[in-house]
C-alpha cells in the first residue's frame, strides 16, 4: 500500500462555496469573461492590438494554449511546481504564473519546434518563412502552416487526457513526477503524430498545386465525405475532444467508472468516447441538413460539405461551453438523485443553453468580438473564441481555484493499493 498525497491535485482539493448559489456561479463567469475579453482584445480582435484573428494564425495559439494546460493539470500535475506551493500561494499568484508558463511553453513549440525546426528540416508546410520562400504570399503562408500546427494540438486536446480520464494513468499510476508525465506525455505524444499523418496530412497532398502525390497521400476520406478537404477530420475529431470532456464535466466518468479492471475501463471508456463522438457529430450535420438543406458537393461556404464538417465541430464547442460552466461555476447540479437521472437532467439543460449560446453568438459576436457577420463567413470563426473562453475557465479552475467564489480547505489524503485503486 502506498500514500499519495495530493496526487492528484485537482481530484484532491476540498472545495467550499464562499459564495452562495446561484450568485457564486454568476460572479465566477462574470470573472472569467471579463479576463477572457481582455485577452481577445490584446490578443486577438481585428479592431484591437495584436490583431492575431486572421483567423487560423491566432487559433492557432488558442489551441496550443489549450494543450498546454492539459499537460500542465492532467499529464504532469502541476510538476516543477510543488504541491506544497500549491497549498500555500494564493489563488491569484498560482494563477499569474501558471499562466505564464502556459505562454511560455506555447511560444517555445510553435516559435521552436514548429517554425524553426520541424518545418525547417522536415514538413516545409510548418514553416511560414519555408512556404514564402516558395513564393507564398506571407497571409497564406501564415494561414496555412497555422492550420496544420494548430491540427496537432486539436488531436492531442483529444488524445492527451484518455490515459488520465479512461484509464487512470494505468499502467504508470505508481510512477512519481515527472517519470509519469513524461511517459503519459510520450505516448499521446505518439498517437497525436500518427493521428495527424493520417487524418490531416492529405488535407495537405491537395491543398498545393501541383498536387503533392509523392509527399502525401491522397485524402482517404474523399468518396464518402464528398470532400477532399481536411475539415471532415476536424469536425468528427472536435466531437472527439468535447466527447472526453463531457465525460470528465458532465458524466463523473459514469457508468465505465464501475469496471474495476482498468484496462478493460479504459478500453471501454475510450470506444465509448468515440462512440458518443460519432453520435454528436452525425447528429450535428443532420440538424444541419434540415436548417439549410442537403450539402452539396462543390459548393461553398454554407453548402459545402467541408463547411458543414467544420460546424459541427463549432457547434460541439458551443457545447462544452455550458457544459463546463454548469460543472465548474454551478456546482454540476442537479446531483441530487441517481446517477443517470443527474446525468439527463443535466443533457437537458446543457442543449438548451447550446441552442441559447448559439443564437446569441452569431447575433452578438460581430459587435462584440470584431468578428464578421453570416455563419460561414471566413472571418466568422467561433472555435477561436469559444475555446479561448474555455481556455480562461480552466486557468480560472485549475489554476486558481475558482477563486475568489470558492475556496480550498483542505486536501484529502489519497490511499492506493498495489494496483494503484483508490482505497476508500
Amino acid at each position: 500500500m502506498i500514500s499519495l498525497k495530493n496526487e492528484m491535485w485537482l481530484e484532491s482539493r476540498i472545495m467550499e462555496n464562499k459564495i452562495a448559489q446561484p450568485l457564486r456561479g454568476i460572479i465566477g463567469v462574470l470573472f472569467s469573461s471579463i479576463i477572457f475579453y481582455i485577452l481577445w482584445w490584446i490578443f486577438m480582435d481585428p479592431r484591437g492590438i495584436l490583431k492575431w484573428y486572421t483567423p487560423q494564425y491566432g487559433y492557432m495559439y488558442i489551441r496550443w494554449i489549450l494543450i498546454v494546460v492539459i499537460w500542465q493539470a492532467y499529464v504532469f500535475n502541476f510538476w516543477p511546481f510543488s504541491l506544497k506551493w500549491r497549498e500555500n500561494t494564493h489563488p491569484v499568484i498560482t494563477g499569474a504564473v501558471l499562466m505564464f508558463v502556459n505562454f511560455a511553453v506555447v511560444g517555445a513549440v510553435i516559435w521552436g519546434f514548429f517554425y524553426h525546426f520541424l518545418g525547417i528540416y522536415s514538413i516545409p508546410y510548418l514553416s511560414v518563412d519555408k512556404l514564402v520562400g516558395k513564393g507564398m504570399t506571407e497571409f497564406f503562408a501564415r494561414e496555412y502552416s497555422s492550420l496544420a500546427i494548430l491540427m496537432f494540438a486539436a488531436i492531442a486536446s483529444w488524445l492527451s487526457p484518455i490515459v488520465t480520464v479512461c484509464f487512470a494513468n494505468h499502467p504508470w499510476q505508481n510512477l512519481k513526477q515527472p517519470e509519469r508525465g513524461i511517459t503519459i506525455f510520450c505516448v499521446t505524444a505518439l498517437l497525436s503524430i500518427l493521428a495527424f499523418l493520417c487524418l490531416m496530412h492529405p488535407h495537405y497532398h491537395v491543398l498545393f498545386w501541383p498536387w503533392q502525390e509523392y509527399a502525401a497521400a491522397y485524402p482517404w476520406w474523399a468518396n464518402f465525405a464528398h470532400t477532399l478537404s481536411g475539415n471532415f477530420n476536424v469536425g468528427w475529431v472536435m466531437c472527439g475532444t468535447v466527447s472526453i470532456w463531457m465525460l470528465e464535466v458532465t458524466f463523473d466518468r459514469y457508468p465505465y467508472i464501475l469496471i474495476k479492471n482498468k484496462i478493460r475501463r479504459g478500453v471501454v471508456g475510450f470506444i465509448g468516447v468515440l462512440l458518443f463522438a460519432i453520435l454528436l457529430f452525425v447528429t450535428f450535420n443532420f440538424i444541419q441538413d434540415l436548417a439549410w438543406g442537403p450539402a452539396i458537393d462543390g459548393a461553398k461556404r454554407i453548402l459545402a460539405p467541408d463547411w458543414r464538417y467544420q460546424h459541427s465541430g463549432e457547434l460541439a464547442i458551443m457545447m462544452l461551453i455550458p457544459a463546463m460552466i454548469l460543472n465548474f461555476y454551478f456546482d454540476n447540479g442537479p446531483k441530487k438523485y441517481s446517477a443517470p437521472v443527474n446525468i439527463a437532467l443535466r443533457m437537458i439543460i446543457i442543449i438548451v443553453s447550446t441552442m441559447v449560446f448559439h443564437w446569441l453568438y452569431y447575433k452578438f459576436s460581430p459587435s462584440i468580438l470584431g468578428t464578421q457577420a453570416a455563419y460561414s463567413h471566413p472571418q466568422q470563426f467561433p472555435m477561436a473564441p469559444g475555446i479561448l473562453f474555455i481556455c480562461v475557465m480552466l486557468f480560472h479552475n485549475w489554476f486558481m481555484d475558482l477563486w475568489p467564489g470558492k475556496k480550498r480547505t483542505g486536501n484529502r489524503d489519497v490511499m492506493l493499493d498495489d494496483d494503484g485503486e483508490e482505497i476508500l
